[in-house]
């Protein structure tokens, strides 16, 4: 079942996979992550423009975890409920995960390793199989909310029961093994114009739902009655909370190394510059699907009798009837782009993560059928059992899973790119060491305080 360590078929490779502990690592690198596909994409000397295009990507397949199914219950809900206020906390959550994915591929390319190995050559084995965990269990709640997100996204276009709607997004373990067979590029160019579907169906809608300018506008300036007002307060930290997934952290370090950039000073210092401008224009797609999940429940439902929306089947049945004919079916399908592309690259971060840690090389077929049946197994029950009630309470679940799980990734990051010992002449700038320390403990802050008050929701009988 356990295949035997393959580094790619590639001569400049084979020097780096042991060779003397490196300064500030404890331990020689490792092989690499995702070794099929590593450092298979050249970028050569080409034109700006063109190198540019040649780091387009990663970015995308880190994007989609930005606008998953699991964020979209709070988005519903804060532009149901209050409006177009809490743009402006979206638009905080993507600024600080601009920083984060920066902060990623710059580790994954100046030291040649993703998250987990650093993990894993950084601290003791013990510690590091705990954060093996933690990051297996963030997974596989992130992996739940994008199979229920696909299986409603079915149910509500083709009537398809939730049961059977969990068991056919079992076959992304298939595409992506074909797909990636092919080249990475080609599962790029996939996520990309599934991203693309989801932008130009809410483009439709903001179209369709006619805002008005001056009220979106106004929405990215925080609101003052933001700290006053409990209920806003919960739902702007339930935004700010899961907007940043911890896999993608992992999976960014890893998948910038499928670029065959120079391995000196100057290629890293190009790489870095060029992962940067992907990750943060995939982000401002990210960015706008988010908000317009928003502004479409502010413009629809805020101020009317539905105001209280907040479950993703509702919120269909509604659109059509209040926007006009074709709405549901937009929002439906930018469902279903959203979760089938979060299940690719979720498939893609629990093989990481599995070599990363522990530096077990499973075939790619069984490391990603383990993956979705973590997923799918605990989901179809539920489904079956308690049907889409049951999967509403399973998404919090999820979250709160996730809240719990976030920091153990965000701080090794920061700390990792902070230390000149492990970056060299990379390493973060006091500025930047004291803003992306202040993000990881609100990050962790807001994270506690969402997972306290849910689970005393849940309590209460409130959840």
């Amino acid at each position: 079942m356990v295949a035997p360590v393959n580094t790619p078929p590639e001569h400049d490779i084979a020097m780096h996979v042991h060779p003397p502990a490196e300064p500030g690592w404890r331990h020689a690198r490792l092989a690499p992550s995702l070794a099929e596909v590593y450092r298979t994409i050249p970028i050569g000397s080409a034109s700006r423009w063109r190198k540019m295009l040649a780091f387009a990507g990663p970015g995308y397949l880190v994007a989609v975890g930005y606008m998953d199914p699991g964020n979209w219950a709070t988005d519903l809900a804060g532009g149901a409920q209050f409006g177009y206020a809490l743009l402006s906390v979206i638009l905080m959550s993507n600024l600080m995960a601009v920083l984060l994915q920066g902060l990623s591929s710059k580790l994954g390319i100046v030291t040649g390793r993703d998250l987990a190995q650093a993990c894993r050559d950084h601290y003791s084995k013990p510690v590091s199989f705990m954060l093996w965990i933690l990051c297996e269990l963030a997974i596989a709640a992130c992996d739940l909310a994008e199979v229920i997100g696909t299986a409603i996204a079915l149910n509500l276009l083709f009537g398809i029961p939730l049961a059977w709607g969990i068991g056919i997004t079992a076959f992304d373990v298939l595409l992506v093994l074909y797909l990636q067979n092919k080249g990475f590029r080609l599962l790029e160019a996939l996520v990309i114009v599934l991203v693309g579907t989801a932008g130009v169906c809410f483009a439709l809608l903001i179209f369709m739902a006619k805002p008005p300018a001056a009220g979106v506008m106004f929405g990215f300036a925080p609101p003052k009655e933001l700290l006053n007002n409990p209920a806003m307060l919960y739902i702007a930290m339930g935004i700010l909370g899961a907007t940043v997934m911890p896999h993608n952290l992992y999976l960014h370090s890893s998948i910038v190394q499928t670029r065959k950039y120079e391995q000196n000073a100057s290629g890293k210092r190009e790489a870095v510059r060029y992962a940067f401008i992907d990750s943060t224009i995939a982000l401002s797609f990210a960015l706008f699907i988010n908000a317009a999940i928003l502004i479409i429940a502010a413009a629809t439902f805020h101020g009317t009798p539905h105001a209280n929306i907040a479950e993703i089947g509702d919120a269909y049945k509604l659109l059509t009837p209040l926007l006009g004919a074709g709405a549901s079916t937009m929002f439906a399908l930018a469902l279903l782009a959203s979760g089938q592309n979060s299940t690719l690259t979720g498939t893609l971060a629990g093989q990481i993560v599995m070599e990363g840690f522990l530096n077990i090389r499973l075939r790619p077929w069984l490391r990603r059928l383990i993956t979705r049946a973590i997923a799918i197994v605990p989901a179809a029950i539920v489904a079956i059992v308690y049907g889409e009630s049951g999967t509403a309470q399973l998404l919090v679940f999820s979250q709160v899973i996730l809240s719990m799980q976030l920091s153990f990734a965000v701080f090794p990051l920061v700390g990792f790119t902070s230390d000149k010992l492990k970056m060299g002449e990379f390493v973060n700038p006091l500025w930047l060491k004291l803003l992306a320390y202040l993000i990881a403990f609100v990050i962790a802050s807001l994270n506690i305080w969402l997972l306290v008050q849910t689970l005393a929701g849940l309590a209460g009988g409130g959840g």
